[in-house]
């Protein structure tokens, strides 16, 4: 007990120590003022949101654009400490914040936190946002991030402490992050299980704490924002409105920033190097990058997609899929797969090529190096060994009358386009066919229940997409692929855990690292973990670690890009920097 407390004291104590440096560095050439001086922000989101509530949804671009709304008790900043925002500080054990036995952790509400309606922020809203996401008959993308509450008690009226149901090393999962916001109780309360998607008012414009309120959201489109009149420092946002434009492409959001000056900020640049280059030479703006998490991968789906099946089977466990529940069929596909020419075509130097899903931190990341080498005729010689042989001619291997054709999609991106081409190439020298699919990125990663086309759904053999977590521990991020929280039909095919993978060996180390506080052993275990997902059984394969690329406008200051949370974790630092 003396080593689990000395070491969530001393890291946790630590990262809290830096909470002031690390929410005013973006104010350095800030001359402050008052709230909206700065008249109008315009970013460019070419995902564009479809939602703003991040428990209903599994795309990045949601929590993004919900995050200039809704905040946790507690962020990440860009070098991954722990800072609070509602939260008068990080709990610790050294600070009585984190209990002796690791079972309990107490948050305080600091007492200037007003909703944007004027009402306050109490204990009752941490206490509803875990029953919220944890409701019967629900469906909640960020379940993982609950893992192993039993309860959160008020203590009073700011005061909330989550109990867990075993000693928990790491508690900073639950509302820490742009991921895991509170929610106002009183605009969700009839919002609990199944009626969770039919609460669209709440769901388009939540009542929230953050800088802005919006005052018009059109969903796969744009959202128009204003200051909001409550927030907690009378001098932010430096902004009065903000228009978050989606749509389109990387390409012509990189030129709306860069080239033409129209956008102060332009999210996720997926877009060769040279034409980066080319972009800034406009002048009007730059080009921001850092490495954090932000894994490119293709997901292989372990049950059968195929649109025959009755709905309520369809791509879920109880239909298996008829070739990909093969484990050397995954690992093929594979070593077919040059990474090396992927991340020079796609990123140069803003990639590295990855067999790991966690890559970072170091701690956490596995010597997992198998992957770099592509194997044409390794590949071939597996499905051969495994009786997988063209049978009839056709260049298309098969077995038990079942053919090696895949349904392969992803969402509509130049990059992602040119990485399909070359795996559909490289898939076919060894004997396997696949269909190419592009699907809108503002569906694709949207959280409509109704839509067949969304990659929770995955009605598609593989599809290929990036994903990263929260701050600096994986835990949660690994907790995802715990067996019954893929989506379903149950869950408004809500769920994280998105090939269906269920092993009760990998759940039990997740109930290690849960109740493990040595920094080294938890390294030891995530490794495992996250080799148990790719190199032992290729349920992902890794592609490209990516670091995070996006682009400001020169006359904009206080951006600091955040690779641990949302990229807008600091915009009511943001301003317009004086000519």
């Amino acid at each position: 007990m003396k080593l689990r407390t000395a070491l969530l004291g001393a890291v946790a104590l630590g990262l809290s120590a830096l909470a002031g440096f690390a929410q005013t560095e973006g104010d350095a050439g800030n001359p402050g003022g008052e709230r909206g001086r700065d008249g109008q922000l315009n970013i460019i989101y070419w995902q564009a949101p479809s939602i703003m509530n991040p428990y209903l949804t599994g795309g990045t671009k949601d929590y993004e654009a919900a995050s200039l709304v809704l905040e946790p008790l507690g962020r990440f900043d860009p070098e991954g400490n722990l800072v609070p925002y509602l939260a008068e500080e990080i709990p610790t054990v050294e600070n009585g914040g984190v209990s002796e036995d690791l079972t309990s952790i107490t948050w305080k509400i600091k007492d200037d936190v007003e909703w944007s309606d004027g009402t306050p922020v109490t204990s009752e809203d941490v206490r509803f946002t875990w029953e919220y996401c944890t409701a019967e008959g629900g469906g909640c993308a960020q379940a993982a991030k609950f893992d192993g509450i039993e309860d959160v008690e008020i203590v009073d009226e700011k005061t909330a402490t989550v109990h867990f149901d075993t000693p928990k090393p790491y508690p900073y999962a639950a509302f820490m992050g742009g991921q895991s916001p509170i929610l106002q109780a009183a605009q969700f309360a009839d919002c609990l299980g199944p009626r969770a998607p039919e609460c669209t008012e709440a769901n388009f414009n939540p009542i929230g704490t953050g800088p802005f309120v919006v005052t018009d959201f059109r969903p796969n489109d744009v959202i128009q924002l204003e200051a909001n009149d409550n927030f907690r420092d009378p001098e932010k946002p430096a902004f009065q409105t903000v228009t978050l434009k989606g749509g389109g492409d990387a390409a012509a959001a990189g030129r709306a920033v860069m080239e033409t000056g129209e956008f102060d900020y332009a999210w996720n640049l997926q877009l060769a190097p040279e034409v980066l280059d080319q972009m800034a030479a406009g002048g009007q703006g730059e080009p921001i990058s850092a490495f954090g998490t932000l894994v490119e991968r293709i997901e292989m789906n372990l049950t059968n997609p195929d649109p025959s099946l009755p709905p309520e089977t369809r791509a879920t466990r109880a239909e298996p899929h008829p070739f990909l529940s093969e484990q050397p069929v995954r690992q093929a596909l594979s070593m077919a797969i040059d990474r090396q020419i992927l991340t020079e075509i796609g990123y140069g130097v803003a990639g590295r090529p990855t067999c790991n899903l966690v890559p970072a931190p170091a701690n956490y990341a596995a010597d997992n190096t198998d992957c770099l080498t592509q194997d044409i005729e390794g590949a071939k010689a597996m499905l051969e060994e495994a009786g997988w042989t063209d049978t009839n001619g056709n260049g298309t291997r098969d077995k038990d009358g079942v053919e090696l054709t895949m349904l392969f999609q992803s969402s509509t991106n130049a990059v992602r386009q040119d990485f399909q081409a070359l795996i559909k190439d490289w898939w076919r020298q060894i004997g396997v066919d696949a269909e190419l699919r592009n699907v809108d990125s503002s569906v694709f990663f949207g959280g409509d229940p109704g839509s067949p086309d969304t990659f929770q759904k995955f009605y598609a053999d593989a599809e290929m997409y990036a994903n990263n977590f929260d701050g600096t521990d994986p835990q949660a991020y690994l907790s995802m692929y715990r067996c019954d929280n893929e989506p379903r039909p149950e869950t408004q095919w809500q769920g994280e855990n998105i090939n269906r993978f269920c092993d009760e060996e990998y759940d039990a180390l997740l109930d290690e690292l849960s109740q493990t506080a040595d920094l080294e052993e938890r390294g030891r275990i995530a490794k495992e973990l996250n080799t148990i997902l790719t190199a032992d059984t290729y349920t992902i394969v890794p592609l490209v670690d990516r670091g995070r690329v996006s682009a400001r406008a020169m006359d904009l200051g206080g951006v600091e890009l955040n690779t641990w949370d949302s990229e807008l974790w600091n915009a009511a630092d943001w301003y317009r920097i004086a000519e």
